[in-house]
């Protein structure tokens, strides 16, 4: 008889009593690793205080890397071998102050049989609470149950009530009653009749978006698979950054130079230095308005309807950051791109929505805002935020919407008032610009499309961008990113609390419109047309349905 050496199984080991184990995920790139660390150190110390002072030990799931420089878990299969050692039972804590791949701790996560809660810092200047989000919406995908807390230091009350609870019962409970489901709309409003024909003419005519690597900055929450979007007439283009980077070799420079003259004439100011490693250049600059042109020229060759440009990981190794084609792609005003021989104007007059990141959420949410809005008259151009940081200012709370390097200069009031700055190289070691600015005063609508329960859901709001003095906006820059767009953010109805238990991701989608009717028109065609599409359609805070 054969005999085989077989696997030996797991080892099941106890979860000691009243002990919590803690991981932290982090980033791919070592560089802001690195940087990071001493945020992280000074979070799990808060954390492990505000745990110690309620009668539980804390125990790290994996020792600091003296060589790395710190104790990040820093892959997939970093992350894999980690969780082989923590117990499956015990109370696991995931721990961050940072941006993270959700990757890295999403396999151990779906196989633990113990109580999950992700913390996060209150903080501006590096973006916990950005991962905390990402790592809550892959979760929140991936049908994983968990709890969600943060705090500026875990010393409030209100962080340690929720945190006792979460030791003693394994969950914590936030409220979301500003969420509801959209009610029956009236079939003859001419903006519910909009939003319908649009829907139809999607599913009829279909729309391909085009992914340039798809998912390699480790957000599972913006992956949607097929199967859910084929069935709203969107199909996926799989495209390659190699394409991408081949093609930016084949545009010219006279080409690249007829962009820049167009952007100067338009008035975006450029910061340029001349240290490459540490300030923007012309010739950073040069080589992004080339990407700008290839990625144009791309997205006709396969006909797309909107396209995302990963960036990370391999091409920030190659050529600039993607930021400043991302932002003109989203703007209905931008430089012409012509057809290889030149007979022709590729997208001519109209904005070619572009998803950051890869964020298929943000895709489905750019093609139908891009769609409902042009219908309307009113400009389209629309662009996703993180969720940042904020505080309260002058009685309200005042969001930190802030993307990572670009937004439509219509948004910011022009070119005129918008500028390029150098990426950080902690993120970015080729650099390149960003179409950085403020965005303006006025109304918006904002949302989200996210997987839950296996099928796509919404989330539809409305806001406004406050218009705070010149020093308060430098001071929120300074908290953050200072060479990135922002937005001042206020949601008509939603609370920080509550816009953070609820949010199934890192980004927002945000839009103007004109006024506050036309803004509550345009959110109800939005509504309508993702209900006909078969989307769950919730609305959060003050909404005039």
């Amino acid at each position: 008889m054969t005999s085989y050496t077989l696997p030996s199984p797991r080892a099941v080991v106890a979860a000691p009593p009243r002990t919590v184990f803690t991981v932290s995920s982090g980033d791919l790139r070592p560089s802001a690793n690195e940087k990071c660390w001493p945020t992280q150190v000074k979070l799990e110390a808060e954390f492990t205080s505000a745990v110690n002072d309620l009668g539980w030990e804390v125990v790290r799931g994996h020792a600091p890397d003296p060589v790395k420089g710190h104790g990040f878990i820093d892959s997939q299969r970093h992350g894999i071998e980690v969780f082989k050692d923590i117990p499956l039972d015990v109370p696991l804590v995931v721990v961050e102050a940072v941006w993270q791949y959700s990757h890295h701790v999403l396999a151990g996560l779906r196989s633990h049989r113990g109580p999950i809660l992700i913390v996060a810092n209150w903080a501006g200047d590096f973006p916990g609470l950005v991962g905390l989000l990402n790592l809550t919406g892959s979760l929140t995908k991936a049908g994983v149950k968990y709890s969600a807390l943060w705090s500026k230091d875990f010393t409030d009350t209100w962080a340690r009530d929720n945190l006792n609870t979460w030791l003693q019962t394994g969950t914590i409970t936030h409220d979301q009653s500003h969420v509801r489901d959209l009610p029956a709309l009236d079939p003859a409003s001419p903006e519910v009749e909009l939003g319908i024909s649009l829907a139809r003419q999607l599913k009829a005519d279909k729309a391909i978006i085009g992914i340039f690597d798809e998912g390699c900055m480790g957000m599972y929450n913006a992956i949607i698979d097929d199967e859910l979007l084929n069935p709203l007439g969107i199909y996926k283009e799989r495209l390659s950054q190699s394409a991408l980077y081949a093609e930016m070799l084949q545009v010219s420079d006279a080409e690249a130079h007829a962009v820049k003259a167009w952007l100067d004439a338009a008035g975006l100011t450029f910061h340029f230095g001349v240290d490459e490693a540490t300030e923007l250049t012309e010739a950073q600059v040069h080589s992004q308005l080339k990407m700008y042109v290839a990625a144009v020229r791309i997205s006709d060759d396969y006909g797309l309807d909107a396209v995302g440009i990963q960036y990370q990981q391999g091409l920030k190794d190659l050529v600039p950051a993607s930021d400043l084609v991302e932002g003109l792609l989203n703007n209905v005003e931008r430089p012409p791109v012509f057809s290889r021989d030149g007979s022709r104007e590729l997208y001519a007059g109209v904005a070619l929505p572009h998803f950051n990141e890869v964020d298929e959420g943000v895709a489905v949410d750019a093609l139908i805002t891009n769609r409902v809005w042009t219908a309307m008259g009113l400009d389209p151009a629309n662009t996703l935020h993180d969720i940042r940081w904020g505080e309260e200012y002058d009685g309200e709370f005042v969001w930190v919407f802030e993307i990572s390097g670009s937004v439509p200069a219509s948004h910011n009031g022009g070119y005129d008032k918008s500028y390029s700055m150098r990426q950080p190289p902690m993120f970015f070691p080729k650099g390149g610009g960003t179409l950085s600015g403020v965005s303006k005063p006025g109304e918006i609508v904002w949302s989200r499309v996210f997987i839950m329960d296996g099928v796509l859901h919404v989330d539809l709001g409305r806001g406004h961008v406050a218009d705070l003095p010149a020093e308060e906006t430098q001071r929120r820059l300074d908290a953050t990113d200072p060479q990135w767009p922002i937005m001042h953010a206020v949601l008509d109805g939603v609370s920080r609390d509550q816009l953070m238990a609820r949010h199934k991701a890192n980004h927002a989608q945000v839009v103007y419109a004109p006024d506050a009717q036309t803004a509550d028109k345009a959110l109800l065609a939005k509504a309508a047309l993702f209900a006909e599409l078969g989307v769950i359609v919730h609305l959060c805070g003050d909404v005039a349905i």
